[in-house]
């Protein structure tokens, strides 16, 4: 049958009960109209969205209810106020006109399964239930209760119920769909008893609360009046109180006044508190940390300069340089009796010595030593510390160790500077730059402390392997590069140092083992390939524990160790020089690279074979690298004419270049000139001497321009038996820091340009070309300004 219909916002209309509607929207109001023309019915049905203003027959629910209008009322802006009665649950079939107007639909009857005496018990439950829920929620609950137990049909009491809780309005659409009248009572029967329990649980909660409240007031009470009395009878001498003792103590510690000042200001609160409330204990600790404070407590430094010198001496071999910057640093602060200038920064590969040094210059100066390792440090409250407000709040590791030497003038070893990174907690090398600046550190300011902090009779000192530390923080710090030793400085540290640490460390005496010069020798080429000395330390430590051993088991009484049983106690040597080919080769020749842990000799091989021209490079190179690759080849094919070999030389050949090893990453532009030399040497078929090393960026033109790292790079060559090194001419000026038994023992040759490097290694190939060559420029035009370095021995 067909019926006018209006669409409900955020209402659900059921069957029995009577409801007032407002009806503003025009194509309901003309449903309204209609219907008063004719059977006084219409039908009501729910959006789906109530911000819908113009629904389509998506928007609304497919069950609706059908209802009386009972009576009307127009308003003055043109708005309907109906009064209608709920007859009977209906599902929309069509709309005849496509239009929401009228719809076609089929009445929805009720199932109910319920004999007499289970149909009047079930509405007893729904009663009960429902006047409980009305008592929770101060309805009224008589007159609406008593008009809805004299509706003698079931489905209308449990739907006149329905209408009446808050139950959301998806769950009304789905009562109002179900048949089942069954289904509906369970349905509302779970509703109204979680009601009711939820209702309990808030009225338990709530008269906790009130419990609690009452029970802090009265202990507030009685404090008050506890204190007035102890006032008024003056029976507690304040002076001996808890508080008295911490007044005497913030007084004594000698605080500058701004922090005395505010001490004191805490320590009134923490008066007025009650004593076992939680803000009680953090003040406490406040003031517990505050007097732990080192701030007017120092130690006497050590004013004779001759002293802190033989302390270095004595505990680190050789680095010379680094030594008389310390001793520098040290007499400028004694001479103007302030901690504040540059920051030491030792930069070195692992195992150089750098911590160790901080420990000395500790002794040397008679200062607490302090260290404090920052790798792998991302948050900045790990610097500054935690607010007062967070739970478990605390100073940060700058005012922690500092607390912990108990002097205001400590070393304060910053050790690994170079490993402390950020996440979203903060930034902690940013926080760093106020420790480390000496115009501000005066005044730092840890979070917890809330004071300024005078860190100016610190001594920091930050060690790093590499200079990848942000540029402001770089700024504040003063570079001392510490490279590493050579073969014959680590052999005289561990005979004045790791040999008779280790006896001693493992219970030895110098009776019981014996190790040969030759056998260190053999012990640092073999057995180690480091910068530093720790994998050497690890190995006389290995020797000390096999001849423990063997004089526990009374194999032996002593034991002399020397190159020609050294394989018994360490095994098979873990590196031998196989990087340096045996003879010469025709394509290869040997570069030099620095990595963090020292130089390294660089292989570079060229193969050329038949093909168009292609160039291919193996051994996991990098872009600038690959990009050094490329300027080589353009400097070589550039000189083609002068070496006598046709251009279409490289269009008929494919050339190869590798790097070995090929799963070790390779980067960096200072490969060139070997690259350029190995690829010459290929097309000539020259040989190169295996004793023949090189480094140094190259340029389109044939410039030769300076490397970093050149130290490194030295004593790699030197330690793997090179004779003949060319650096660029721009680094010479670097060689006066190299030590005089790495330059004696070879000959170093700086370049401008690649053609003084072509000249020398294929010297006999093309002086031969040069007579048939008019140009004869690599025989002559550079080799007046070329002579091997005048600063070599």
């Amino acid at each position: 049958m067909k019926y006018n219909l209006i669409p409900l916002r955020d209402v659900v209309v059921f069957p029995g009960v009577v409801m007032p509607l407002f009806v503003g929207r025009p194509p309901s109001v003309a449903a309204v109209d209609s219907a008063l023309s004719g059977d006084m019915k219409i039908v009501l049905v729910t959006q789906k969205q109530a911000d819908v203003e113009q629904p389509k027959e998506s928007d609304l629910h497919g069950v609706a209810t059908l209802a009386d209008i009972i009576q009307v009322m127009k308003l003055p802006d043109g708005s309907l106020k109906l009064i209608v009665e709920g007859r009977q649950r209906v599902s929309i079939d069509l709309f005849p006109d496509n239009t929401l107007t009228q719809c076609d639909v089929t009445p929805i009857d009720d199932k109910i399964d319920y004999r007499a005496n289970e149909a009047a018990a079930a509405k007893k439950m729904l009663l009960s239930a429902f006047g409980r829920y009305l008592d929770n929620h101060n309805r009224h609950p008589k007159e609406l209760l008593r008009s809805i137990s004299e509706t003698e049909s079931l489905s209308l009491v449990t739907d006149t119920i329905i209408s009446h809780t808050k139950l959301d309005l998806g769950k009304k659409i789905q009562l109002l769909s179900e048949a089942n009248v069954r289904e509906r009572i369970t349905h509302l029967l779970v509703y109204l008893e979680q009601e009711s329990e939820l209702v309990g649980l808030e009225q338990s909660i709530r008269q906790r609360v009130k419990a609690q409240m009452d029970k802090n007031q009265r202990e507030y009470y009685l404090n008050e009046q506890a204190k007035a009395i102890q006032k008024e009878l003056e029976e507690i001498d304040e002076s001996n109180s808890d508080f008295g003792l911490l007044e005497k103590s913030i007084k004594k510690a000698k605080m500058p006044a701004d922090v005395e000042k505010k001490c004191l200001s805490e320590l009134e609160k923490l008066k007025k508190m009650p004593a076992m409330s939680s803000e009680a204990t953090v003040l406490r600790n406040y003031i517990e940390t505050m007097l732990d404070y080192p701030w007017s407590v120092s130690t006497e430094t050590v004013e004779d300069l001759a002293e802190a010198k033989a302390a270095l001496e004595a505990s680190h071999y050789g680095l010379e340089d680094v030594k008389t910057r310390i001793l520098e640093y040290l007499a400028v602060q004694q001479r103007t009796q302030k901690a504040s200038g540059s920051i030491l920064c030792l930069v070195g590969p692992p195992g150089v010595g750098k911590t160790s040094i901080g420990k000395s210059i500790a002794d040397a100066v008679n200062r607490r030593y302090i260290r404090m390792a920052l790798g792998g440090v991302r948050d900045e409250a790990e610097i500054r510390g935690h607010r007062r407000t967070y739970i478990g709040a605390m100073p940060g590791k700058i005012v922690q160790n500092i607390t912990k030497a108990k002097v205001n003038n400590p070393l304060f070893l910053l050790d690994e500077i170079d490993k402390m990174g950020m996440d979203h907690r903060g930034d902690p090398a940013s926080a760093m730059l106020e420790v480390l600046d000496a115009e501000q550190n005066h005044t730092f300011n840890d979070h917890y402390m809330e004071v300024d902090m005078d860190l100016s009779q610190v001594m920091f000192v930050a060690t790093a392997n590499h200079l990848d530390i942000p540029g402001p923080l770089l700024d504040r710090m003063e570079i001392i590069r510490i490279p590493g030793y050579t073969e014959s400085e680590k052999i005289a540290i561990a005979k004045q140092y790791l040999v008779p640490r280790n006896i001693k460390r493992h219970g030895l005496s110098n009776k019981e083992i014996k190790i040969t010069d030759n056998a260190l020798k053999l012990v640092v080429e073999n057995y180690t390939r480091e910068a530093g000395v720790r994998q050497l330390d690890r190995e006389i430590g290995k020797l000390c524990r096999k001849v423990v051993t063997g004089i526990t088991l009374k194999e032996k009484k002593a034991v002399s160790i020397s190159k020609n049983n050294l394989s018994k106690y360490l095994g098979v040597a873990k590196y031998t020089r196989d990087n340096l080919a045996e003879k010469d080769s025709i394509g290869r020749i040997n570069g030099l690279a620095w990595t963090s842990v020292g130089g390294e000799l660089l292989n570079i091989e060229v193969v050329i074979l038949p093909g168009k021209g292609k160039t291919s490079l193996t051994g996991k190179l990098g872009d600038v690298m690959k990009e050094s690759v490329q300027a080589a080849m353009t400097v070589v094919k550039s000189h083609v004419n002068e070496l006598g070999v046709s251009h279409t030389f490289f269009q008929e050949h494919d050339f190869h270049i590798h790097l070995p090893e090929a799963a070790t990453p390779k980067d960096g532009p200072s490969a060139g000139t070997a690259i350029a030399t190995a690829l010459l040497s290929a097309v000539m078929s020259e040989a190169i001497s295996h004793k023949i090393a090189m480094t140094g960026e190259i340029t389109l033109q044939g410039n030769v321009l300076p490397i970093g790292g050149l130290k490194e790079k030295l004593f790699a060559a030197a330690r793997e038996g090179i004779k003949t090194v060319f650096i660029p001419k721009a680094n010479e000026k670097d060689l006066s820091e190299i030590a005089d038994e790495i330059k004696e023992n070879m000959v170093i040759f700086p370049v401008k340009r690649i053609e003084q490097i072509f000249s020398k290694v294929f010297s006999n190939k093309l002086n031969k070309k040069d007579k048939k060559l008019k140009s004869g420029f690599l025989a002559t035009k550079y080799m007046q300004e070329f002579q091997p370095s005048s600063q070599q021995h």
